[in-house]
């Protein structure tokens, strides 16, 4: 069966890859966005100071599931800074090139994250962009109403506003095709996977559960977010919110 999904697998295939801008001698973009951005800045309590539950690996992948109702509590600060940094820490920079708590093709790193803050212990409600590099947030918008919004954007799923958090991944394309041209966009989708495992693997040492979202309005989201859909788009969603342990 013929299709746009058929033609993309066929397009992109490793065989008719051409050289890549990185070959080519350009420079390579950098390595988290933040332009544009002039909201509250806050810093995030440092991960290595966290204290979470200590779990058995194998019991964790065991348990894992998607969980879609939360109960009605906040989580606090730290435990969002440990989410955080398990899915887009960077343990260290090295020759231009940051190593993260997650694999990435090549180590390009080509997402960002966002957050729909709903119950967070010392946060506003609204819309953050966490910046890994720093291991901060970046406030873009305040106030609850952005919440119905993203919810209306992801087809009125009510876990997206009843979660503690909403996490949304934006894909930076460039910053993979710069080395692998267009071969890169299989990658960015590889990636979005890893990290979000890492947010259900992560999550259950903080009794929390989360559940993947791919049903969304793409151009919504890129508005919602102030993004143009072409230099970045969405490309993931997943709720988190505490559970009865």
């Amino acid at each position: 069966m013929n299709g746009i999904g058929k033609e993309f697998i066929e397009k992109t295939k490793f065989q008719y890859a051409e050289h890549s801008d990185q070959s080519l001698g350009y420079p390579q973009p950098p390595l988290e966005s933040v332009t544009g951005e002039e909201g509250q800045i806050f810093d995030l309590p440092e991960p290595k100071n966290i204290q979470v539950n200590r779990t058995d690996l194998r019991e964790v992948i065991e348990s894992r599931k998607s969980t879609r109702s939360y109960l009605l509590e906040s989580i606090s600060l730290e435990e969002l800074s440990y989410l955080l940094w398990c899915t887009q820490g960077v343990k260290h920079i090295k020759s231009s090139v940051t190593f993260r708590t997650v694999p990435s093709a090549g180590a390009r790193h080509a997402l960002e994250t966002y957050i729909l803050v709903n119950n967070v212990e010392g946060l506003e409600s609204g819309l953050y962009h966490f910046l890994p590099i720093e291991h901060r947030l970046v406030q873009i918008q305040a106030g609850e109403h952005i919440a119905g919004d993203i919810k209306t954007a992801c087809l009125e799923q009510p876990f997206v506003i009843n979660s503690a958090v909403t996490f949304i991944w934006t894909a930076v394309p460039y910053r993979m095709e710069w080395r692998y041209g267009e071969r890169g966009y299989r990658y960015l989708h590889l990636d979005a996977g890893h990290v979000c495992q890492n947010l259900y693997l992560s999550a259950q040492s903080i009794d929390c559960g989360v559940c993947a979202i791919a049903a969304f309005l793409d151009d919504n989201m890129n508005t919602l977010l102030k993004i143009d859909g072409e230099k970045e788009f969405t490309i993931y969603i997943a709720t988190v919110g505490k559970t009865l342990t």
